[in-house]
């Protein structure tokens, strides 16, 4: 028929400038359906689907990670140094504390001492010395600022001169000093020069002894003692030191990478230091703690070990006159306390410092 429009019968075709990527701009995505089951795509044979498997969850990432330190405890220090760094802090504490209990002994016995005044009178041939005694004790008890007089017999004297002379009967043969002991009032004390120019004006043979040769010798063995013990202190300050810089220089070059990606990001040097000054912080206050246990620990044990070793009561009343009663009171273990936050404090600081050394010689 003229006019007529023919269909096309065969299957339609595509233009290709109408489709772009198997898209047709007019009809959708170009898709032929499968004829057959046999023909729908299977999945491959290891996958989840083909064997009924669950499919995984993905990981999380675990917080800690995120938030974890620059330096890492294990990698930075191992127990090696931190029991270096305790026996540091062992020697530290005890030797402060036996400065400490033998600085208490000497006060107390300067403060006897001071309080304590010995009038001497010769014996030497004197028939009347018992009555000459009585009239010195009268004169003293008189006398202000002075609280007891407490004179001494001929046993006691000898009793005093039997630790260099020994027990004989010899003793008693010698003229042997009447001694008068007196306690100076300490609130209110004596004017201990003028009482010796006036007992020596007054009664003949009589002498004042104020101790004061004793109290400069103790005061030097003490000063002695106190300035041993402070070289101790700064040895073992520059040995842990020394200890710290070696650990601070180990640190930073088996961190070089995660320093250098820091920088590159923006951290700054003050960020870097403070990590490594966190890290050494708590490693001195751990280790710290563990040395001050440890030497109150030999503290409270010292009397217990003297009488295994075979110390008897002489021996324990000997050192008990040397350091006091062998133990720390709430002041001695206060300073333990301070010794440990010293440690930490030089620990903390001296990785600061070398940290920031070693960048800037990178720099």
């Amino acid at each position: 028929m003229s006019g007529s429009y023919d269909r096309p019968t065969g299957p339609p075709t595509l233009d290709p400038r109408r489709t772009r990527h198997g898209h047709d701009f007019d009809t959708g995505p170009v898709t032929q359906p499968p004829t057959h089951v046999s023909q729908r795509p299977r999945p491959p044979p290891h996958s989840h689907a083909a064997t009924g498997q669950a499919r995984p969850r993905p990981r999380r990432t675990d917080p800690s990670q995120i938030n974890a330190p620059i330096v890492p405890a294990g990698s930075v220090t191992g127990r090696s140094l931190t029991l270096v760094i305790t026996i540091m802090c062992f020697l530290a504490c005890l030797t402060a504390g036996a400065v400490y209990m033998m600085n208490q002994s000497a006060s107390a016995w300067l403060r006897d001492i001071a309080s304590e005044v010995t009038v001497q009178i010769e014996a030497c041939d004197r028939p009347d010395v018992d009555k000459l005694v009585a009239d010195v004790a009268s004169f003293l008890a008189a006398q202000p600022g002075i609280a007891t007089v407490r004179p001494l017999s001929v046993a006691d004297a000898t009793q005093l001169l039997e630790p260099w002379l020994g027990q004989s009967d010899a003793l008693r043969a010698l003229p042997i000093p009447r001694l008068v002991a007196l306690e100076v009032d300490r609130n209110a004390p004596a004017e201990l020069d003028g009482l010796r120019q006036t007992l020596k004006e007054r009664f003949n043979g009589v002498t004042l002894d104020d101790h004061r040769r004793w109290q400069q010798q103790i005061r030097t063995i003490t000063r002695s003692f106190a300035l041993g013990g402070l070289a101790i202190l700064v040895l073992v300050g520059a040995a842990t030191t020394a200890i710290i810089i070696s650990a601070t220089r180990s640190a930073m070059a088996s961190n070089r990478e995660i320093v250098e990606v820091l920088h590159f990001v923006g951290a700054t040097d003050r960020f870097i230091a403070r990590e490594f000054e966190r890290h050494f912080l708590r490693l001195g206050v751990r280790a710290g703690i563990v040395g001050a246990i440890w030497a109150m620990l030999v503290f409270l044990a010292m009397p217990t070990v003297m009488e295994l070793l075979g110390g008897g009561a002489v021996t324990l009343a000997e050192i008990r006159r040397l350091v006091g009663i062998a133990t720390l009171d709430a002041p001695g273990y206060f300073l333990l306390g301070i010794v440990v936050l010293v440690i930490a404090a030089l620990c903390m600081l001296t990785s600061r410092i070398g940290v920031y050394r070693i960048l800037n010689v990178r720099q």
